[in-house]
Order: C-alpha cells, then structure tokens, then sequence
C-alpha cells in the first residue's frame, strides 16, 4: 500500500475513532450512573448522620453532566464528518467503490460483511476497495487543486 493510500484510509477512519471515543464516554458515564445510585443507596441504609457528605453526590453529578456534553459536542463532529465524507465520496463514478467506502467507513462494517452484502468474493472486495481509495485520493485531489484555483482567481 502506497504513502497517499495509507494517508487517505486514515482519513476515512476518522470518523470509526470518533465513534469509539463517544462510546467509551457512553460507558464512563453509565459507571459513574451506577457510582451515583450505589452512593445513594449507601446514603439511604446507613444511620443518620447529621453531616453526610453532599458534595461527594454533587461531584459525580458535575462530572456526569461534563462527559455527557462532551459526548454532544463529539456526537455534533461525527455527524459533521460524516455528512463531509459521505460528499466526497459522491464524488467518485463508480456506485460499487461509494458503497465499499460507505459500509467500511461510515457504517464500519468488517469486510466479511461488506463481501456478503454485495454478494461478492472477499478477495474482490479487497481489491476493489484499493481501487476505491485511489480513485477518492484522485477526487480528493482534483477537489484541492480546483479550490486553489479559484481561490487565486
């Protein structure tokens, strides 16, 4: 695999690593739920206390509230990245190459499913998917440089 092939296919895959760092916040914020549930319980069971510790409660709430506003702002950028990638690929002529990037890059389907899905060999969509991201490196490019084109006009 070429240098502008690898650089293209870790430009597709940003989008997979969004996803990932939205559902590990997903799941830090479920534990810290269930931190928050089993300190209430621990509240409520124990003896009164005239001084129980509010703020402990008040911090796991502040940081539940934190992470999940991040998980929005992630969720905002994915959706803006994907709606940029998927016109990129409009950009490329042939619907069997759109659709291997699309299950691959924004559905992060494995190859195996995209293979069953098109009803093709694994091999071949191997193949074709290579000829995919040559053909999006070309548009890429041809996007770049028409841009540049008329931003000095």
């Amino acid at each position: 695999m070429t240098q502008e092939q690898k650089k293209t296919k870790e430009y597709l895959s940003q989008a997979f690593y969004i996803d990932q760092r939205i559902n590990s916040k997903i799941e830090m914020v479920s534990s810290l739920h269930d931190l928050a549930h089993k300190a209430t319980a621990t509240l409520s069971d124990t003896v009164v206390s005239r001084t129980r510790n509010n703020h402990k409660m008040e911090n796991v709430i502040v940081k539940i509230i934190d992470l999940e506003n991040e998980i929005n702002s992630d969720i905002d950028e994915l959706v803006d990245l994907k709606q940029k990638l998927i016109s990129e690929i409009k950009n490329i002529k042939r619907i069997e190459y759109q659709t291997i990037l699309e299950k691959r890059y924004l559905c992060f389907q494995s190859w195996e499913q995209i293979a069953v899905d098109m009803d093709y060999d694994l091999r071949w969509v191997y193949r074709m998917h290579i000829k995919a991201i040559d053909e999006f490196t070309k548009t890429r490019h041809v996007e770049t440089v028409c841009l540049l084109t008329k931003q000095n006009l």
